[in-house]
């Protein structure tokens, strides 16, 4: 993994790290690190542990500041639909983690980088990580962003336009196409590093208005990421 990769992915998260050490172990997988037991660090399991507890309490905050007199039931049912191996996985894709991740030979070819499982528990260690390098509160803004989406959803699920398993593109263009009949347009402003490991910038806007920005090491990936943001701005002004 190159220094540049690292940087890129700072980028991506909006969050730089202290120590970036901390970071690269997030990415190590048991597999790579049994495989490379001279490499300091070990794998990412005690990270993981750390930003599974991080990450509930960060969804527990964010549920409990937007519906403050929900009872316990309700709160846990709502985090379960947040918190789990799909939801994980799909952030994953919008970082492009799973090209990140240092996997040992044999589970790189069994497509490791695209299990579900191990892109879910790299997002946990990865919250670790920033819990442990810079504390609680650019872990809740990770995890804020993140979820931003679904926490309005969660507000609204009587309404069909925010079923969860729709990507934020989609979402984004039925909300759009419902309250106000237009389609948002993607462009990509820019792309850096060398064709194999560009970053991509991308817009999204409405009847020629920017909307969000999103960034990504695939176009794709930066086009949902500014679909997110778009889709949680829209939901505060509307």
């Amino acid at each position: 993994m190159s220094a540049r990769s690292l940087e890129s992915f700072q980028d991506v998260l909006a969050y730089r790290f202290q120590n970036p050490q901390v970071l690269r172990q997030a990415l190590r997988h048991r597999s790579y690190a049994y495989e490379n037991p001279k490499e300091p660090g070990g794998d990412n399991e005690r990270l993981e542990f750390l930003g599974d507890a991080v990450l509930s309490l960060a969804v527990s905050h964010l549920l409990l500041e937007r519906f403050p007199d929900a009872d316990e039931g309700t709160l846990s049912r709502l985090r379960a639909s947040l918190v789990n191996e799909e939801q994980l996985a799909r952030i994953a894709g919008l970082l492009g983690l799973g090209d990140l991740l240092l996997l040992g030979k044999g589970e790189e070819l069994s497509g490791g980088r695209t299990k579900p499982s191990i892109l879910a528990d790299a997002v946990e260690a990865l919250l670790g990580a920033v819990y442990w390098d810079g504390g609680f509160d650019p872990a809740l803004r990770l995890v804020r962003r993140f979820f931003q989406a679904e926490l309005t959803q969660a507000t609204v699920q009587a309404d069909p336009l925010y079923r969860l398993d729709k990507d934020f593109k989609t979402r984004l263009q039925e909300v759009t196409q419902a309250q106000m009949r237009l389609v948002p347009q993607y462009a990509v402003e820019r792309e850096e590093g060398p064709d194999h490991d560009k970053t991509f910038y991308v817009a999204v806007s409405l009847a020629g208005r920017v909307l969000a920005r999103g960034v990504g090491k695939s176009k794709k990936a930066a086009e949902q990421a500014a679909a997110r943001e778009a889709l949680a701005l829209f939901e505060s002004r509307h």
